[in-house]
């Protein structure tokens, strides 16, 4: 899996952070972007099939 560099404000590393670990819903920081970025594209996706940009079956 490749590795990218983004730059984060604090304030959002903390809050993530939070729902980060043995009592959190995400195993590691990097499990709980993924998922952020998985569910944004789901979103945008489903956006796009709403305004006819993307038909049904293409992603």
């Amino acid at each position: 899996m490749p590795k990218i560099s983004v730059e984060i404000p604090q304030h959002i590393i903390d809050d993530v952070n939070r729902h980060v670990g043995d009592d959190g819903k995400f195993v590691t920081f990097s499990d709980a972007v993924r998922t952020a970025l998985r569910k944004m594209l789901d979103q945008l996706d489903e956006i796009d099939r709403r305004q006819g940009r993307l038909k049904d079956g293409e992603e």
